[in-house]
């Protein structure tokens, strides 16, 4: 019980610090976008073309993209975190080559500071100068931000992946509950769920719970627009595919969403706990890298079979949380507060 405690507590107190980065920060919200683009750039390619199309399909060619792909993870956080911030695609590209070797977690770092200070750079710099100048200037300032912070990164942020997969690993089912649910209002609402798988390193059971919920989950989203009459059917397909393209709608009616979204991605949590889905690719918690990942670490037979079950378990969690809602709604009037409440968090 401790485990699953400092589990949880430690993954909602990061939650909570992120929260904060992403909506206070500058640029914050862009920083995590551009964090959950190099997890799919990284991660999600390598666990697709290393483990599947090489080692299962031995493809030794897309074997090699997906092991250099995943290589490459600070690479990739240095450059996309700056570039999703709108620094100038050289200082971007040149803070990115600079961390060769490094993981995507000090790459995120490096990479905001870079997003940072390139522009004052630029501005005091004449044009032409600023290029190389900054160019020199940015190479190294990177790395070295992204060696500096390396131990503290280990020592807290990698800390809380660990507790919460200790935690899953222990009492897998109720972790599958709690961390499927929470994973999956983290996916629809617009907190990046990848983001925040990547910044903790999740992996291992955790991360297998993690992204069944996040595919689970999609289809209670899908249940929760149509029974409450929320939107038309594009709607209903992108907050299926991608909650974050219907991030008007999600918080506009975060109460029937939000709520239905525990159940269901809790649900789905649970049958990937039972079933032992690993998944070690750090920020693939999201509808397509969740139905994608699982293939690259567990038998396809079982992977299928758990899509289908977490699929079942997210109509069910859509159907009861919205069936409770109704009858709250019928009894007490709570429609208009459902519909114009403000959610609590507010990326995936």
């Amino acid at each position: 019980m401790l485990t699953i405690i400092k589990g949880v507590s430690l993954l909602f107190l990061t939650l909570v610090l992120f929260s904060f980065f992403s909506f206070k920060a500058p640029k914050g919200d862009k920083a995590m976008s551009g964090l959950a683009g190099a997890a799919i750039a990284s991660f999600l390619v390598e666990a697709i073309h290393k483990y599947i199309s090489g080692d299962f399909l031995n493809i030794a060619f897309l074997g090699e993209v997906g092991e250099a792909s995943g290589s490459l993870a600070g690479v990739a956080a240095a450059s996309l975190v700056p570039l999703y911030m709108g620094v100038n695609p050289v200082f971007a590209l040149v803070a990115g080559v600079a961390l060769s070797g490094l993981g995507i977690l000090p790459g995120f770092i490096a990479g905001y500071i870079v997003g940072l200070i390139a522009p004052i750079i630029e501005k005091k710099l004449p044009e032409g100068l600023d290029v190389v100048v900054g160019a020199l200037v940015i190479a190294p300032l990177a790395r070295a931000i992204a060696v500096g912070v390396t131990p503290v990164v280990d020592a807290t942020l990698l800390q809380v992946g660990d507790a919460v997969t200790a935690a899953a690993d222990q009492s897998p089912i109720v972790m599958g509950f709690l961390l499927g649910g929470l994973m999956k209002i983290i996916c629809t609402s617009p907190l990046s769920s990848m983001s925040i798988t990547a910044m903790i390193g999740l992996k291992g059971l955790a991360m297998g719970i993690s992204a069944i919920a996040c595919f689970g989950g999609a289809f209670t989203n899908g249940i929760v627009l149509k029974r409450m009459k929320i939107g038309d059917k594009s709607n209903i397909i992108g907050i299926m595919l991608e909650p974050l393209t219907q991030a008007h709608i999600v918080t506009k009616h975060p109460v029937p969403i939000f709520f239905s979204n525990f159940f269901g991605g809790g649900f789905a949590g649970i049958v990937a706990a039972v079933l032992g889905i690993i998944n070690n690719a750090p920020g693939t918690a999201s509808p397509i890298p969740g139905l994608l990942a699982p293939f690259g670490f567990n038998p396809p037979l079982k992977v299928l079979l758990a899509l289908g079950l977490a699929a079942v378990a997210g109509i069910i969690g859509g159907y009861l949380g919205t069936s409770v809602l109704m009858v709250l709604e019928k009894k007490f009037d709570l429609k208009e507060k459902m519909v114009h409440s403000k959610p609590a968090i507010s990326k995936n």
